[in-house]
């Protein structure tokens, strides 16, 4: 048995630890998720408003870690009272890329409070962005950051796939693929 309690509080406190589990009670107990998603979309309703969600896709190689690492870096260093959080998704069963750009972002900055990173794998292959996706950004957008990232690796389908989860979707491409 699980016993996660869902705290809507803890979560608009944005304790990483509550959003952490609430995410993860998403992804592995969506059933007694639902319940949690109709008080998640309820909050919702009541906000002023909710964090936009930027969409980064792009090729193997292309440098979008490092990309999305130093955009990460200048939001903190330009907006010091602004929160981001990102949303990293692995298609394969690897935690690769979400990883490493996670252990970098805390390695730079022990002082990142600001910063929410998750990870999450697709169990599909052929799935590109996971049917979690939504409700991690639900959660991240009731929790009140002002800034919620989707990365994912470019395989397929995500590209097309990425928009329909983000406001904004940016492809990053290596240079070999001209104008």
């Amino acid at each position: 048995g699980h016993n996660i309690t869902f705290n809507l509080e803890q979560i608009i406190a944005k304790n990483p630890t509550t959003i952490a589990q609430t995410i993860s009670c998403a992804e592995n107990y969506p059933e007694d998720f639902a319940a949690y998603r109709t008080q998640l979309q309820e909050h919702l309703s009541k906000m002023d408003k909710t964090a936009p969600v930027l969409g980064i896709t792009g090729t193997g190689g292309a440098g979008k870690s490092s990309l999305v690492d130093e955009f990460v870096r200048r939001f903190l260093f330009d907006l010091k009272d602004k929160n981001i959080a990102i949303i990293s998704v692995d298609p394969s069963k690897r935690k690769t890329g979400g990883a490493l750009l996670g252990d970098r972002i805390r390695m730079n900055s022990i002082k990142f409070s600001r910063v929410y990173m998750r990870s999450l794998a697709t169990r599909q292959s052929n799935l590109a962005l996971s049917k979690h996706v939504d409700d991690a950004v639900l959660i991240l957008k009731a929790a009140g950051f002002d800034l919620i990232i989707l990365e994912t690796s470019g395989i397929g389908q995500s590209d097309t796939e990425i928009t329909e989860h983000s406001n904004l979707a940016m492809y990053v491409m290596t240079p070999e693929y001209g104008a």
